[in-house]
């Protein structure tokens, strides 16, 4: 199943994550309109296509104020990305999502997919994460923990703790982090 990250974020919402306000554009003249409910005026700029690699392929841009993200987003909105994933013919940005900035200290990876080869849930994290994860995966894949878990109601305390083990957190930034896995898991 293939999903945009603004669909994800919203996923993630229903189910109580913590994840910034953003809003999804569809043409260029809503801008304006939608970027009023957002409470910043630092916003990132976002292609939604279906590939990763999009910031590395000039999909993903941050604004300090409205006049710079209506500018990025002409400039991107129509535009084709190439990254890794898409391969030369690249994919065409026909959406954008506009979200509030944050503050990052540190950048973790933390993914949940299915293990097609085990049939399992598999939870991929690592302290080295972000956008250079693949580079990290072949370079360096001591840095990554794999921990794969067969389907139930819940996650244990065990496989969060093995999950979470590249991390070094604060109590409140690791109770955080546990609630969010349990709320992928769920």
């Amino acid at each position: 199943m293939n999903i945009h990250e603004y669909q994800a974020k919203e996923i993630l919402r229903q189910f109580g994550a913590s994840v910034p306000n953003g809003v999804i554009v569809l043409q260029l003249e809503e801008i304006e309109k939608k970027i009023k409910k957002l409470n910043s005026s630092n916003l990132v700029l976002k292609a939604q296509i279906y590939a990763g690699g999009r910031g590395k392929a000039g999909g993903i841009k941050i604004a300090k104020n409205q006049n710079e993200l209506i500018k990025e987003a002409k400039n991107m909105f129509g535009k084709t990305l190439v990254t890794h994933q898409t391969g030369p013919i690249g994919k065409k940005v026909n959406r954008l999502y506009i979200e509030e900035t944050c503050n990052i200290a540190k950048e973790f990876y933390l993914s949940c997919l299915i293990d097609r080869s085990s049939s399992k849930i598999a939870f991929i994290s690592s302290a080295e994460g972000g956008v250079d994860i693949e580079e990290v995966a072949k370079n360096n894949p001591e840095k990554i923990i794999k921990v794969k878990m067969g389907l139930s109601k819940s996650i244990n305390d065990e496989d969060i703790k093995k999950i979470i083990t590249p991390f070094t957190l604060s109590k409140k930034s690791e109770k955080q982090i546990c609630d969010l896995i349990k709320i992928i898991y769920k």
